[in-house]
């Protein structure tokens, strides 16, 4: 190739093509790719993303993530990538018509390819809240080379929220290795030994395991292509702890493996922390979760805390009417209640409080403007009660926040050991 020909910077990305029984978007990305740069002359990945968005949409799997690649190419080969990317569109669908079950979880696979990058708020706007995807087709107006999808073009938000994505130096990356056909839905062989020594030996790993839980967080229960993955602060670090667990004999060999640079654990998704005071007692419903209903000064929320959400739910059962609390958390699309991610007491009323304990029972006055007397040894003590607060239960290290247990947070929650919430910036 002459050193003066033009190279274009191109984006591919993809979203909607898995089942919660079979497949992966990731993998069918990966393929992708693979199948182009065999194709098209001179074809190079610059990035791979991977980027979560609401996580309440209606039709997603439980991580809600699409893909978006930065690549390069010679302008005259554009055409040949073009075709490429429609071709492998064609088997897709053909995969999915043929192997996929027929239910409501039916994927409308939809790749996209543009020579330019997209309006930024269009992430924005799908990483925290609805998007009807005729909206986001309407919008894009000409921004796209060419669009592939079903009638139900339902992956057009992901995919091009993902090339709207304008990382920065707070990004995170993934790795993620990919299972051998053969032994995909079998049973993984990641040993929880190999994943605690890669999380000591590699720690600038995160999200690898729930001590908690007693299990490990990297290596997907369902029966889809992916053997693992590992999420950390920069590609060479993700790199290496892959090569870490490539080397042992309690690892299952990987077919391929890619690096992605991620929206994970950024926040991106919530719109800060608030404050409130408690104006109800605490509700709770069949299977543990618990709600009660707070002011912040201009409104009314009502607060939810899911069982499965551990410190966070109860937390919130130990307030009481007149409590001020600060919570960070999103707002159901049914009925506008606040599903919590984050919680901590800012202060409380007063509740049943005790005298002072000594030789094991409650200190008694001595009578009026006497000390407390322990009647076992005779030891005093000032005349106080002691209050038992909400935040003595010995589940925070971080000025009284408290969140779920790892295995239940969400990909985009980002954890308290690595900052504590801040007010969002304007993304208007």
């Amino acid at each position: 190739m002459s050193g003066a020909e033009k190279r274009l910077v191109v984006y591919i990305a993809m979203d909607d093509t898995d089942h919660p029984e079979i497949g992966c978007t990731t993998y069918h990305f990966h393929q992708m790719l693979e199948r182009i740069s065999t194709r098209v002359e001179d074809f190079a990945v610059i990035e791979r993303r991977l980027v979560r968005l609401w996580p309440f949409a209606p039709k997603r799997t439980r991580g809600n993530a699409a893909l978006a690649a930065v690549c390069s190419l010679p302008a005259k080969n554009l055409q040949r990538l073009s075709e490429s990317v429609e071709d492998f569109h064609h088997a897709l669908l053909d995969e999915i018509e043929s192997t996929y079950p027929v239910d409501e979880h039916s994927p409308q696979p939809t790749l996209i390819l543009a020579d330019q990058t997209l309006p930024e708020h269009w992430y924005w706007d799908s990483v925290r809240g609805f998007v009807d995807w005729r909206d986001r087709l309407a919008a894009a107006n000409g921004s796209f080379i060419s669009v592939h999808s079903t009638s139900t073009p339902i992956g057009i938000v992901g995919a091009s929220s993902a090339i709207a994505w304008s990382p920065d130096a707070d990004s995170t990356w993934e790795l993620i290795a990919w299972r051998k056909a053969e032994a995909v839905g079998t049973e993984r062989r990641v040993s929880a030994t190999a994943i605690v020594e890669m999380e000591r030996e590699h720690p600038g790993t995160f999200a690898n395991r729930d001590p908690t839980a007693g299990c490990g967080l990297i290596a997907p229960r369902t029966p889809c292509p992916v053997l693992y993955g590992i999420r950390g602060d920069s590609e060479e670090i993700v790199d290496a702890a892959h090569r870490f667990l490539q080397s042992r004999d309690d690892v299952e060999r990987s077919e391929n493996h890619a690096v992605h640079r991620t929206n994970q654990v950024s926040d991106h998704h919530l719109l800060g922390s608030h404050v409130g005071t408690v104006l109800s007692a605490v509700e709770e419903t069949q299977g543990g979760h618990a709600s009660l209903v707070v002011y912040d000064g201009e409104r009314i929320h009502r607060l939810v805390a899911f069982s499965e959400s551990g410190p966070v739910n109860r937390l919130l059962r130990s307030f009481v009417i007149g409590d001020v609390v600060e919570w960070v958390g999103l707002p159901s699309p049914q009925d506008g209640a606040i599903h919590l991610e984050r919680l901590r007491l800012v202060e409380l009323v007063p509740r049943t409080a005790t005298r002072p304990s000594c030789c094991d029972r409650s200190m008694r006055s001595a009578g009026r403007e006497q000390p407390l007397r322990c009647l076992t040894c005779g030891a005093t003590h000032a005349k106080v009660w002691i209050v038992r607060t909400a935040l003595q239960l010995g589940e925070s290290n971080h000025q009284g926040w408290v969140e779920p247990t790892p295995s239940n947070r969400r990909h985009l929650a980002k954890p308290l050991d690595r900052g504590l919430p801040q007010v969002a910036k304007n993304q208007d």
